[in-house]
């Protein structure tokens, strides 16, 4: 079944662009922050094997690809079988075939998507100092701080992105999700000097 071809299909998924994009915002959040620890973590340890930071920070990109469709998709698909089940009880009709049953059906999918997406394209685009430090080999500064870096301005970008749609002073919120980022630097940090 070709979704174009049905408006009334397309204008309930259309109307499900908030809740996929606050996925992407969050779990694309939750997923620099991670990166953004572990490459901080590396870093002030001295950490010059880059085969095991890669290791180890895919293995945490992955998990959060899969924590992120798989939870979104098990939430999303347990939401709207409740909100079909309690409309199709008010109305006394089976709603499943019609476009807000089929919508309830793709918008977990959809949604899914873009959760387990977000937080892994992030991550790659994070570590792509230390891919390129370890296949190159010739990389002008520690591939650490150029992940931290990339970290920083992923995140900055992604309040920027959060002040556009809540149509705020986008650098105010920029600077703000910024600063989470250093907060988690300066923690990380702190827990290092305290070990």
């Amino acid at each position: 079944m070709n979704a174009t071809n049905k408006p009334h299909l397309m204008l309930h998924l259309l109307r499900a662009r908030s809740i996929a994009r606050r996925y992407m915002v969050t779990n694309g959040f939750d997923g620099a922050l991670t990166i953004l620890g572990m490459v901080t973590g590396f870093y002030i340890s001295g950490m010059t094997d880059l085969s095991v930071a890669l290791s180890a920070c895919l293995g945490a990109t992955i998990a959060l690809f899969i924590s992120g469709i798989s939870s979104a998709y098990l939430s999303e698909k347990a939401e709207r079988e409740k909100e079909l089940r309690d409309l199709e009880k008010a109305l006394v009709t089976d709603l499943k075939q019609s476009d807000y049953g089929e919508a309830s059906r793709y918008l977990p999918v959809l949604v899914a998507l873009v959760n387990g997406f977000s937080p892994f394209i992030l991550s790659l685009l994070i570590l792509t100092p230390l891919f390129a430090a370890k296949w190159f080999q010739a990389w002008p500064f520690s591939p650490f701080l150029g992940s931290i870096a990339i970290a920083m301005v992923c995140i900055f970008v992604l309040g920027v992105f959060l002040g556009k749609i809540s149509q705020t002073f986008w650098l105010w919120s920029g600077l703000r999700t910024l600063l989470i980022a250093i907060v988690t630097v300066a923690a990380v940090l702190f827990i290092d000097s305290a070990l």
